[in-house]
C-alpha cells in the first residue's frame, strides 16, 4: 500500500478518532493487584507485573499491510511531540509524526521556564521575578519528597529558558502570535506558606490573526513543523515498539483506525520518540497507581487526548522501569450538584472559580485547612474529609476580593503585574457561575442559613464556621489555619454563593524512568537505545504532588525534554 502521508494532511480531519482495540493479549487479567505468573521476559523480574500491563500484542506478519520508512518517528502529536518533531526536522532528519486522533488535543499553553529573554528583560522593573535556580530545583525536590531524578530537574532549570526563546521566535515568525511572560508572584508584602515563582509564558493571539477562529498555538507550531519538512499521519494508533537482535528500538507497529483498520510497520532508522500523554483514562492503571486521586475526581467535560498508557506500557514491555509512586496534576476546578459527592464516574461541570482561596468547608460544615496554596494541596486535604468533597463559599464582593487575593498562574482572573494577559477574565468567569446557577450546581441565597440548606450542609455548624471565619478576617489573623491576611476577607455581603467541589483531572505525571538523554532505562539503569520518551510517558520529575506555584512547570518540562529528544535522535549524539 502507498503511504497517505503529506504535508497538506496537517490540517485535514477533526474530532476524536475511534479507539482502536488492542488484541486480547494486551491485557492479562482484570484485577488491580499483581499476578505471580511466569514473566514473558526475565528482564521484567521474578514476580510478574501489574495486571494492567499484560503482554505485548502479537501481530502476525501477514496482518501488516503497509510499511513506511522514516528517520525519526514521533508518536503523539501534542505538547511534547510537536517540539520533538520541530527540533528533529531542524536538525536535518526526515520526520514523521503519528497520532490516533485527527487533530492535536490539549496542547498546553502555560509554559514554565527559567531565564528566558522575556524574564530577563523584566528584572530591572520587577526584581522579585528573578529566580535562583538552586532554590527552584530544591523546591521541586521538596514537593516530590525526594522521589525525583535531580539531574532531570537541573536539566529543565538549565535548558528551559532557551527552549522558550526558541518557541517565542517560532510563534512570532508571522506576526499572528506573541509570547507573553506571566509576571506575577503574588503579594510579596504578605507572603504565605508557599512561595510562587514567575515561570509562566503564554502565547497570545494578535490582531494579525483576523477572523481565523481556528488559529492558535497548536496550529502555529504544527505549521512550522510542516515548514521544516516534518510530515504527519493522523488516525494512526500506536501498538508497540520493535527492536533488533541487540535490543535497539528500530520502529513501531501501528494501526490505521479508519477504513479497514490495517496494521502498518514504521521503520525509524534514527529513533522513536514516545509522547502519548500518560494514562489518565486507563482506569485500571489509575486504581492501581493512584487510587487516592480517583476518590476526588469529577468527570467534567473538556478537551483532552484520552491517554491510555500506551507509551508507558510499550517501554515497560522492553524492560524499562517506572516511578515508584503515582502522581497527577489536579485542579479544584470541578463541581457537582448538592445531592452528589466527588468520585470517579461522577459527572459534573467545570468550575474555574474553584481555585480562588475563599472559605471552604467539608460536608459537616467545618473548615479544615488553609485554602491558600498549591491547588492539589487543597484537594489532598479533602481526601481526609467525609466523602472527599468540600464546599466553596463566597459572596457578592467576590470579584473585588479575587483581585485582592492576587493569585498567580492559570487561575489568575486579572492581568499580571507586568501587564501580561491572564487566561480567563473575571467577566467570563461570572458568566460561567451564572450558568452553573441556572443548571443547579452553584447555589445562591440571601442568608447563610438558606445557603447551608441548599447545599445539604448542617445549618448550625456551617453558620458557626462562617461567623468564626469572618471574626478572624476582621482581626486580620487566621488563628486556625494560618492563611495570609490579604486572602482572609470577610464573607458578609449577600447574596451568598456556594457549590460542592472536587478535582478536575488534567494529567498523570508519573512515568517511565529516563536518563538525561531521554532514553528509558532498565532495572540496571542502562538505556534502551533507539527510544526516547518525553511528556507524561516519562518519569523522574514529579511525585505525589504538582508544584502549581511554578506556573507551567509540567508543560515546560515536557517541551524542554521534547525539544532535546528531537535533537538527540536527529543528530545521533545519544
Amino acid at each position: 500500500m502507498q503511504s497517505n502521508v503529506s504535508r497538506r494532511s496537517f490540517f485535514k480531519g477533526a474530532g476524536l478518532a475511534a479507539l482502536g482495540g488492542l488484541s486480547a493479549a494486551a491485557l492479562s487479567g482484570c484485577g488491580h493487584g499483581y499476578a505471580a505468573e511466569e514473566p514473558a521476559s526475565p528482564r521484567t523480574g521474578d514476580f510478574g507485573g501489574p495486571s494492567w500491563l499484560g503482554a505485548p500484542p502479537e501481530i502476525l506478519e501477514s496482518d501488516i499491510a503497509e510499511t513506511l520508512e522514516t528517520e525519526v518517528l514521533v508518536v503523539g502529536i501534542g505538547t511534547g511531540g510537536i517540539p520533538a518533531m520541530i527540533s528533529a526536522a531542524e536538525n536535518g532528519a526526515k520526520v514523521l509524526g503519528i497520532d490516533r486522533q485527527g487533530t492535536p488535543k490539549n496542547v498546553r499553553e502555560d509554559i514554565g521556564a527559567i531565564d528566558s529573554r522575556l524574564q530577563q528583560a523584566s528584572f530591572d522593573e520587577f526584581p522579585q521575578f528573578r529566580i535562583e535556580k538552586k532554590e527552584a530545583v530544591e523546591d521541586i525536590v521538596r514537593y516530590a519528597n525526594g522521589f525525583v531524578n535531580y539531574d532531570l530537574v537541573k536539566l529543565w532549570a538549565n535548558e528551559s529558558g532557551a527552549m522558550v526563546d526558541w518557541l517565542t521566535d517560532i510563534v512570532q515568525r508571522d506576526g499572528k502570535m506573541v509570547m507573553e511572560f506571566e509576571g506575577g508572584v503574588g503579594d510579596i508584602s504578605d507572603p504565605g506558606r508557599d512561595k510562587a515563582y514567575a515561570t509562566g509564558h503564554s502565547p497570545q493571539l494578535t490582531d494579525a490573526v483576523g477572523e481565523d477562529e481556528e488559529w492558535g498555538f497548536a496550529e502555529s507550531i504544527l505549521a512550522y513543523a510542516a515548514e521544516q519538512g516534518a510530515e504527519v499521519r493522523w488516525y494512526c494508533e500506536f501498538i508497540k515498539c520493535e527492536t533488533d537482535d541487540a535490543g535497539r528500538v528500530t520502529g513501531v507497529i501501528a494501526r490505521d483506525v479508519q477504513g479497514d483498520r490495517h496494521y502498518l510497520r514504521i521503520n525509524a532508522s534514527k529513533g522513536v520518540i514516545l509522547s502519548t500523554g500518560g494514562y489518565g483514562n486507563n482506569l485500571e492503571m489509575m486504581e492501581d497507581r493512584q487510587a487516592w486521586n480517583q476518590k476526588i475526581r469529577i468527570a467534567a467535560p473538556g478537551s483532552g487526548g484520552n491517554p491510555t498508557g500506551s507509551g508507558i506500557k510499550a517501554a515497560l514491555w522492553l524492560g524499562a522501569t517506572m516511578d515508584p509512586l503515582g502522581a497527577a496534576c489536579t485542579f479544584n476546578r470541578a463541581c457537582v450538584k448538592p445531592d452528589q459527592t466527588a468520585g470517579d464516574g461522577v459527572l459534573g461541570r467545570w468550575f474555574w472559580f474553584g481555585e480562588q482561596p475563599f472559605l471552604k468547608l467539608n460536608l459537616k460544615g467545618q473548615r479544615f485547612c488553609n485554602e491558600s496554596g498549591p491547588y492539589d494541596y487543597m484537594l489532598h486535604s479533602t481526601i481526609m474529609q467525609p466523602h472527599q468533597t468540600y464546599v466553596d463559599i463566597w459572596d457578592a464582593n467576590h470579584a473585588a476580593q479575587a483581585e485582592a487575593m492576587d493569585e498567580v498562574g492559570c487561575c489568575r482572573l486579572f492581568p499580571f503585574d507586568n501587564g501580561a494577559r491572564n487566561n480567563i477574565p473575571m467577566q467570563v468567569v461570572d458568566g460561567m457561575i451564572e450558568k452553573l446557577i441556572e443548571d443547579g450546581y452553584v447555589q445562591k441565597a440571601d442568608t447563610m442559613e438558606e445557603l447551608a440548606e441548599k447545599l445539604n450542609l448542617p445549618v448550625d455548624t456551617t453558620v458557626a464556621s462562617w461567623k468564626r471565619y469572618n471574626e478572624m478576617a476582621a482581626a486580620g489573623v487566621d488563628e486556625d489555619y494560618n492563611k495570609e491576611k490579604h486572602r482572609l476577607m470577610a464573607i458578609d455581603t449577600p447574596p451568598f454563593y456556594g457549590v460542592r467541589t472536587g478535582a478536575w483531572f488534567l494529567a498523570t505525571l508519573d512515568g517511565v524512568t529516563i536518563d538525561t538523554n531521554m532514553h528509558p532505562c532498565d532495572e540496571n539503569g542502562d538505556a534502551i537505545k533507539g527510544l526516547y520518551l518525553t511528556g507524561n510517558d516519562s518519569g523522574g520529575f514529579f511525585s505525589v504532588s504538582y508544584p502549581n506555584l511554578m506556573t507551567g512547570l509540567a508543560c515546560g518540562r515536557t517541551m524542554t525534554f521534547g525539544r532535546r529528544a528531537g535533537i538527540l535522535a536527529a543528530t545521533g549524539q545519544a
